[in-house]
């Protein structure tokens, strides 16, 4: 029993690499291909210095030259070689030749895998920091089917070799984890980052897949990168598998939506549909190259205190069935959303947002942290040509509306936004549905919560459904019966 000391805390005692790449290499059903190309030929090195590889490495693939790569892999429809199907193409060529030439009668025990990867490092005028994409399939019981995890990187530090070897430890760490953490996906993220700082490198996408992580919601995972501290924003699909904000955001006009959508009412709804049809009359905005964004924020989730998943998840799988696109971030302010957005497209942008949030961002508190304080926050909000779409707030005693003509800034900030207004850069909703001013959100959860009626017709067709079936916000289909109880 080992010894301990009174005042010991416990705590987790992380595995050396070369212990790591040495219980792989010991293990003598663990088979297969490491498959590195581009800048990351760095991972294998791992597993041959740990000795005992003989019995673990079956190829060491490194198609540097990019025809030599097409030979193998095939061509890429769109000439690229950093992407997830390039990934995707390697890992399914290399695992079929595996099957193909190892004979299952003559190794019944075999566990199968193959690894790959494909990555730009840094480039020579230092510029562009790098990136790449990273993932294993993997059997964990011979025979069975393979289970797969996929992952998108990129590179903070300034220097190539740094970089190599960065994405060596970060290889050695995803396969470890494949085999001896795959029941706990959550830790598996989080060992990761073995040996690696977090500002060396941003792990800003990751995808479970396969019979091993049949029970993973990839959302969740997307949850867990952010709380992790291991990126800043992470999106995912109606499809709820997590996408890479630089494939979908490329090249695109972007309409951003942000709110707490805890339930999305026939507000949130009112404000995306005509905000929308308004960026596409703006004139520089075609339909087919919009993308358009739910947003919810990190601190927002942990408004009641310590992040909820369950919360979580109704708002995600609610905003999925209407079919959107959402993003969790930790920008608490508008312009870093912006800044975020400008660094995957040079096209407009808007955000959409009602009159109590615009009033906030002209409230100096939020910029003390910034050398330049509200003006400096401001030439990044309202970089090139952005544009804030205003949805007018309705006054529930009063009934009185609040517009861009209207509404109370700080009489210090009044010419600023004077400014913004009188250049459009702040147009308001004009065509918006005066019946439903009246809803939000947290008093739609109130009634939800107490078993009240009347919720239902203030959400979109087919929310309330979903409400019901699914026991969401503490609602389900005895919501009746338990006001009747209480009363």
């Amino acid at each position: 029993m080992a010894i301990t000391l009174p005042g010991d805390n416990d705590f987790e005692s992380v595995p050396s690499l070369k212990n790591k790449a040495l219980r792989i290499n010991l293990n003598r059903n663990i088979y297969g291909t490491f498959a590195e190309i581009g800048a990351g030929q760095e991972t294998v090195r791992h597993f041959f210095r740990a000795g005992g590889a003989s019995g673990t490495i079956a190829k060491a693939m490194s198609a540097y030259d990019k025809d030599f790569s097409d030979a193998v892999y095939g061509i890429q429809d769109d000439g690229r070689y950093v992407t997830e199907s390039r990934l995707r193409k390697m890992l399914q060529h290399e695992t079929d030749l595996i099957e193909e030439r190892i004979s299952r009668e003559k190794h019944p025990d075999k566990l199968f895998f193959t690894y790959a990867n494909t990555v730009a490092t840094i480039d020579f005028a230092k510029k562009f920091l790098g990136h790449g994409w990273v993932g294993i399939k993997f059997q964990a019981a011979p025979g069975e089917e393979y289970s797969e995890i996929i992952l998108h990187v990129r590179f903070k530090e300034r220097d190539a070799r740094l970089q190599q070897i960065t994405l060596g430890i970060l290889g050695t760490n995803l396969i470890y984890g494949a085999f001896y953490k795959h029941d706990q996906p959550k830790k598996l993220l989080k060992y990761l980052y073995d040996h690696i700082d977090k500002d060396k490198i941003e792990i800003d996408m990751i995808n479970f897949d396969g019979p091993r992580f049949a029970h993973v919601d990839n959302r969740l995972m997307s949850l867990q990168l952010l709380r992790n501290e291991m990126t800043e924003a992470v999106m995912f699909g109606p499809d709820g598998n997590n996408i890479l904000a630089a494939r979908i955001l490329y090249k695109k006009n972007v309409l951003a939506l942000r709110g707490s959508f805890r339930p999305v009412t026939k507000v949130n709804m009112d404000m995306y549909h005509k905000s929308r049809a308004m960026f596409i009359k703006s004139g520089k905005v075609q339909e087919d190259r919009l993308e358009t964004i739910f947003e919810i924020t990190l601190s927002n989730l942990k408004a009641s205190g310590e992040i909820d998943e369950e919360d979580f998840m109704h708002r995600a799988e609610l905003l999925c069935s209407l079919g959107q696109t959402v993003m969790i971030s930790n920008f608490k302010e508008y312009y870093r959303l912006v800044e975020y957005l400008n660094n995957y497209t040079k096209e407009r942008i808007g955000l959409v947002m009602g009159t109590n949030n615009l009033i906030d961002i002209f409230d100096t508190q939020y910029y003390n942290h910034l050398s330049g304080g509200i003006l400096e926050a401001f030439g990044k909000l309202f970089f090139k040509d952005l544009r804030v779409y205003l949805y007018p707030m309705q006054d529930a005693e009063t009934g009185e509306l609040t517009t861009s003509e209207n509404l109370k800034v700080h009489p210090r900030m009044k010419e600023l936004y004077k400014f913004f207004k009188y250049n459009g850069r702040v147009i308001d909703i004009e065509d918006f549905d005066p019946t439903i001013g009246h809803i939000y959100s947290r008093e739609v959860l109130r009634m939800i919560e107490s078993g009240q009626d009347g919720w239902q017709e203030m959400l979109p067709e087919g929310i309330p459904e979903l409400i019901d079936e699914g026991d969401f916000f503490g609602c389900n289909k005895n919501c009746e019966a338990q006001v009747d109880q209480d009363l």
